[in-house]
């Protein structure tokens, strides 16, 4: 089947509550619903089964795991089939008896699992508390042909890594996206909030720009403390948007309410962009060796 020039993606915007079965159902209408108004692939937040556990460490919480395939992506494989439309869903993956994963799991249209995802980059600041759960991807970065097209993924931490934006996009990408799970503490919103998450969406800008693609970026929102939890909780600020391959902002959803953006992507744009800004073609692939080292000191070792 020929690539379409062009297509319609859709985020869900959403809120995430205490139970798991009610955020996976609302998920499945929200996949629907998009494929009723002609989206061609679906992307949901991250770890939309639950509430943000992260927030403490608490051992109990390695129950709400699941394997990759298993009930959450049958579940997803059958909305995508039934819609006709490629889903993307991060998971709280169990891949065996304490190794643990941040996963998005990437179905086709037809409800196939194409692949997964695995979160490379993983934060351990106040209230995200992600190192004690989730043990660091070890797929690389990675992009999929779907009925759409090529798609890839990545999340949410990762969105701050131009090198990992540039390498999905490398690997033939013509959208990026960002599940998402970011808020502003509570002590923090009125000082840094709108630097924030200003912030946020410039770096991810930045990346389009940068590698000429579309870049999709879906977070949930609402107040969350989980049961399990002992800090002061998170306001996840929503605001996801798509930005196409010069940076504009072609859609962008509210801080605090549901909503489902749907966007089209258009790969004659992109091609336009790419031909007038060049970035691919001028990388001078001779002389970034040392990108590969933590840091370089002043005598030039690693």
């Amino acid at each position: 089947m020929p690539t379409p020039a062009t297509f319609k993606i859709a985020l869900v915007q959403m809120r995430c509550t205490a139970d798991p079965a009610d955020n996976l159902a609302r998920a499945v209408e929200r996949i629907a619903a998009a494929g009723r108004q002609g989206a061609n692939l679906v992307c949901l937040p991250e770890l939309f089964r639950t509430q943000y556990f992260c927030q403490s460490e608490d051992h109990a919480v390695f129950d709400l795991a699941e394997p990759i395939p298993g009930p959450s992506t049958e579940a997803l494989a059958r909305a995508a089939r039934e819609a006709g439309v490629v889903v993307v869903g991060s998971l709280f993956e169990r891949r065996a008896a304490g190794v643990y994963h941040n996963t998005a799991a990437i179905i086709d249209a037809d409800g196939k699992l194409l692949g997964k995802y695995r979160k490379m980059h993983i934060p351990d600041d106040p209230l995200y508390y992600e190192k004690f759960y989730f043990t660091p991807g070890d797929l690389g970065f990675r992009a999929w042909d779907t009925a759409c097209g090529r798609i890839g993924t990545l999340v949410c931490w990762d969105q701050w890594y131009p090198e990992a934006a540039r390498l999905t996009a490398l690997a033939g990408a013509d959208v990026l996206f960002y599940p998402t799970a970011i808020g502003w503490h509570p002590d923090e919103k009125a000082e840094f909030g709108a630097g924030q998450a200003t912030a946020w969406q410039t770096a991810q800008r930045a990346h389009a720009i940068a590698n000429g693609v579309y870049v999709a970026a879906v977070n949930r929102v609402g107040f969350e403390k989980p049961a399990n939890t002992t800090g002061k909780g998170i306001e996840f600020w929503g605001g996801s948007f798509v930005a196409d391959p010069f940076g504009v902002v072609l859609a962008e959803a509210s801080r605090t309410e549901e909503e489902t953006l749907i966007v089209t992507v258009d790969r004659k744009h992109q091609e336009e962009v790419r031909r007038h800004w060049p970035f691919l073609r001028d990388r001078r692939i001779d002389a970034y060796g040392a990108i590969t080292r933590r840091f370089i000191d002043d005598d030039g070792s690693a």
